[in-house]
């Protein structure tokens, strides 16, 4: 069906039977978001062996809210529940010589790391703390040419108000703090993977031109960036996952070829296996090329291999430059938002839903009097209901206005004041609320040599570039030669029954990873889901740009669906904004599959 895992132009990748023995660094993550489990550094810590600890608490949604947490406490702005972390598993650390590195810093790492010195001082601790800062633009905007990630437009021209823009620092400010001393190191905005390719780089001693063991650890930092998504959890296949009570968090032993392994600590919940960490792999992803500020990996090259139970080997990963700018995410006030969502049960669906919808624009002036509006009507009654759930549907009413009021209790109470004046069976899920305020995601390039990290060890605070020469040449594009399917018997089935997925957010866009089980079946995969079928199956990107990328090497395919999230998670008003489902809702959809694979 399918050739042997593509190879470069040129160029023949290392593989499983060269990589180099030798002591591995154990690194360890114990957060994928602000918010995750609070007692995850304490199982790391107290599992098993690990040399660092890592945690990744910041994603473009995140900077917005810290943002709004810091205007209304400006000694605030970092991720809190990293403190609490930290006052349960600091001593132990210091103990034990493990080193602890998280982007927790936020748009405050100063304040975090003066809370965690105080914090120490409380223990009876005296930690060597440092900070990697230079992320925050906010103060340089109008010295700096930012321009729009997506078609190069000058900020200047945007029309906008940044209230934060931070570039997305890579990972030599965290080697220097490292090199210094630092037992632990807090950063503001470093790329997600930076926090696990800092600690490799310092250990190994890799200089900024080892792109191949450089881009073995951007692999290893984004497997595990996201906590327990690599150990079973939001895995297609979860039933077939134990333990998924308490999923276990993953720790990568690294090699100083870049080679590594993804396992977990000993009975602990989760699986980690090769489809595991595929679908891990394909969350988050374009095509093949995968930039950091530091490095770029080559995604069509990694090797996957079982190496016992709960590990999986990562291998031959090819390093190329890194662009020459950094990423920058900006964000800016969009105005206000409210939302009411209203229950319709039972019979004649559709025209209680349009009686209330005109009812409530007539009682607040009308649809056109907002910024914008967002209606939809989701979830269809069964027929012969067997409870009173089974016949709700639900109304989603969305206004975004700059004028607060409003879309305040003006729109709200309205919509309340309808309750014994329109359709039978009338409620909502919520009471009236207020205006929210709402940030736009603008991402943006900054050229990379005019954002230096700055590393700070008490006073001592010293410069650390973001850029490197680039003398290597960049590998050709991958070829892949995929034979057309061989007719056979086919049946119809949900296309979960053969695939699994995983699906997510890039701002406005939607990342969707699809693999099948089976690696004979990959030639069906690419015969089978063009764009034009998934425009098919998921009517929603009917009009929308979409970009297909083949990683023979993992039997999968991405895509990339351009503006399926509007402005992104902050502002979009979709029930699932941030494309967290949308794997699974196309795993739903039924289609003719090869019969063989069924059985």
């Amino acid at each position: 069906m399918v050739s042997p895992p593509c190879e470069l132009l040129g160029w023949a990748g290392p593989t499983f039977s060269n990589v180099t023995p030798m002591e591995p660094l154990r690194i360890a993550n114990c957060s994928g978001f602000y918010g995750d489990r609070q007692a995850a550094a304490r199982e790391m810590v107290e599992g098993g062996p690990i040399d660092y600890l890592t945690g990744d608490y910041l994603a473009e949604l995140t900077m917005a809210l810290l943002w709004r947490s810091r205007q209304r406490n400006p000694e605030t702005g970092y991720a809190r529940t990293f403190l609490a972390q930290m006052e349960e598993v600091l001593g132990t650390c210091l103990d034990r010589g493990i080193r602890v590195v998280a982007n927790a810093g936020g748009l405050n790492p100063a304040g975090l790391a003066a809370a965690l010195t105080d914090i120490a001082a409380g223990l009876g601790l005296s930690p060597t703390v440092a900070t990697v800062t230079g992320d925050d633009l906010m103060g340089r905007l109008g010295d700096l040419d930012v321009r729009s990630f997506s078609d190069g437009s000058p900020l200047s021209e945007a029309g906008i108000d940044p209230v934060t823009a931070n570039a997305y620092l890579g990972c030599w400010g965290i080697v220097a703090a490292l090199d210094r001393g630092a037992d632990v190191v807090v950063t503001g905005r470093v790329t997600d993977a930076a926090v696990v390719m800092g600690p490799a780089a310092h250990h190994f001693g890799w200089g900024r031109e080892d792109w191949d063991p450089l881009a073995g650890a951007l692999v290893a930092g984004h497997v595990i960036e996201c906590g327990a998504q690599v150990t079973g959890g939001n895995y297609s296949f979860f039933e077939e996952v134990p333990g998924l009570d308490h999923v276990g968090f993953p720790l990568v032993e690294m090699s100083g070829d870049g080679s590594f392994v993804v396992t977990k600590h000993p009975e602990t919940g989760g699986l980690v296996s090769v489809e595991t960490v595929t679908a891990q792999l394909l969350y988050e992803i374009s095509g093949h090329r995968y930039a950091s500020p530091d490095v770029t990996a080559r995604f069509d090259t990694i090797r996957l291999r079982p190496d016992g139970d709960d590990r999986v080997l990562v291998a031959g990963v090819f390093g190329e430059p890194p662009p020459p700018t950094l990423k920058v995410a900006v964000n800016h006030l969009g105005g206000y938002r409210n939302q009411v969502t209203f229950v319709v049960t039972g019979l004649e669906i559709g025209a209680k839903a349009a009686a209330v919808e005109s009812a409530l624009w007539a009682a607040v002036g009308g649809q056109d009097s907002f910024a914008a509006t967002d209606v939809q009507l989701f979830g269809e009654p069964a027929a012969d209901p067997p409870s009173n759930e089974a016949a709700m549907s639900h109304l989603r009413v969305t206004v975004r206005d700059p004028d607060a009021a409003k879309v305040g209790r003006r729109f709200s109470g309205a919509a309340i004041e309808l309750a014994l004046a329109s359709y039978p069976g009338f409620f909502v899920t919520d009471p009236p609320g207020e205006a929210t305020p709402y940030a736009v995601y603008w991402p943006a390039t900054v050229d990379a040599t005019e954002v230096p990290a700055v590393v700070t060890i008490g006073t001592d605070a010293r410069r650390v570039a973001s850029h490197a020469d680039r003398p290597r040449t960049v590998a050709g594009d991958s070829t892949v030669d995929v034979p057309a399917s061989a007719a056979e018997e086919t049946r119809t089935a949900p296309m979960g029954s053969v695939t699994g997925a995983r699906s997510g957010d890039k701002g406005g866009d939607a990342n969707l990873g699809v693999w099948v089980r089976d690696p004979t079946a990959f030639g069906w995969l690419v015969e089978t889901l063009t764009v034009d079928r998934l425009r098919d199956l998921l009517p929603e990107a009917g009009g929308l740009p979409i970009d297909r990328h083949l990683f023979p090497n993992l039997s999968a395919l991405n895509f990339v669906i351009h503006g399926l999230l509007g402005d992104g998670v902050a502002s979009s008003s979709r029930l699932d904004p941030q494309a967290k489902s949308l794997g699974e809702y196309l795993r739903a959809r039924h289609l003719e599959v090869p019969a063989r694979l069924l059985i």
